[in-house]
């Protein structure tokens, strides 16, 4: 029987165990999203993870849709990010980029240049967003024409090819939580009438461009998914998610990607995430939905197959030596959501390890 502290093959190389850093929004990057020493150090104290996924790092200067968040597409960016990668590496860990372009989640003051956050259609998602002058309700965003529809995957390219430069093991797409590729993915958020909207086969068409794009770039046994099935996340309507998400799977699964990322939002969800576990030919890294923080009995679902790895998020935060603390079943230092953002690191560098 397979077990989460078995090791595995991925992207070129063999993760030490199957437990995965998820990918969290932490704020913490300086001026012109150049990552800082602290996000390094914060990194490297969960090396012990089998594959470390970052934060959401914005593939252009329009992708930014929170304030201090990182990027990877200037020159500035790729250095700082060496520093991170290399002392992950030196600490025997594993860490791909996740590529997060935000689309209509943002707001003209986190952006420079006069920019207007972008998505698939002029839809304004209902709610606020946190900014440098507080929270603020979001715009109506600029519907991407055709050509700057391309130009964006051409971006995420880019800073594929970035992120490779900048030491990381690869990268893995943001396609979860009503950030851009969601919003093409959803009918609620992408009313357009092109090759890009519309039934099923066009509304993927978007995510699958941008997959293949990377692939191209990087090397598909660098590239991976992360998709998120009905989450209502950032005014994100999908009636019938099953269906798209199957035809994606369908369309990328002959490329040979590193894995497919699967965030549950809730346990009526596990119908849809087994559908893709057999439709996905790699492997399949799920952030499963729990109650409360997910713990070891989520290695369960390595353990009977439901998943290859899995993924632990608030957790993680509190207790940087997570893996060491899952064999034992505990004990699990609290996550302090409070501390969690913002420019106290207690929540990200300061919780007692075993």
């Amino acid at each position: 029987m397979t077990s989460a502290f078995d090791p595995v093959r991925m992207a070129d190389s063999t993760l030490s165990n199957r437990i995965v850093l998820a990918p969290m929004t932490r704020s913490r990057a300086g001026e012109g999203g150049i990552p800082t020493p602290l996000v390094a150090e914060y990194y490297t104290q969960r090396a012990s993870a089998g594959l470390i996924v970052t934060e959401g790092v914005q593939p252009s200067a329009v992708g930014q849709g929170y304030p201090f968040t990182p990027g990877l597409h200037d020159a500035e960016q790729v250095a700082a990010w060496r520093g991170v990668t290399d002392s992950v590496h030196a600490a025997g860990g594993r860490i791909f980029a996740q590529l997060m372009h935000s689309g209509r989640i943002g707001h003209p003051s986190l952006l420079p240049d006069g920019l207007v956050p972008v998505a698939p259609s002029a839809v304004a998602p209902a709610g606020q967003v946190f900014t440098g002058e507080g929270m603020k309700d979001f715009v109506t965003p600029h519907e991407l024409t055709a050509d700057e529809v391309r130009s964006t995957i051409a971006d995420y390219a880019e800073a594929a090819r970035n992120a490779i430069a900048a030491g990381f093991d690869g990268v893995e797409l943001h396609g979860a939580n009503g950030y851009l590729i969601h919003q093409f993915l959803a009918p609620g958020s992408n009313l357009r009438t092109d090759e890009w909207g519309g039934p099923v086969e066009n509304r993927i068409r978007f995510a699958v461009e941008v997959v293949e794009a990377v692939a191209a770039a990087v090397g598909a046994e660098r590239t991976a998914l992360r998709v998120s099935p009905g989450n209502p996340y950032n005014d994100i309507a999908e009636p019938d998610p099953r269906p798209v998400y199957e035809a994606l799977v369908k369309e990328i699964d002959g490329l040979g990607l590193a894995y497919l990322h699967v965030m549950e939002h809730g346990p009526e969800v596990r119908e849809t995430t087994l559908a893709l576990r057999k439709q996905f030919s790699g492997l399949l890294v799920l952030n499963p939905a729990t109650e409360g923080p997910t713990d070891h009995r989520a290695l369960a679902l390595i353990e009977d197959g439901t998943a290859d790895l899995v993924a632990f998020g608030a957790l993680f935060l509190a207790n940087p030596d997570l893996p060491a603390r899952l064999r034992t079943e505990g004990p699990y230092n609290t996550p302090d959501v409070s501390t969690f953002f913002g420019g106290d690191a207690r929540g990200y560098t300061d919780y007692p390890a075993l």
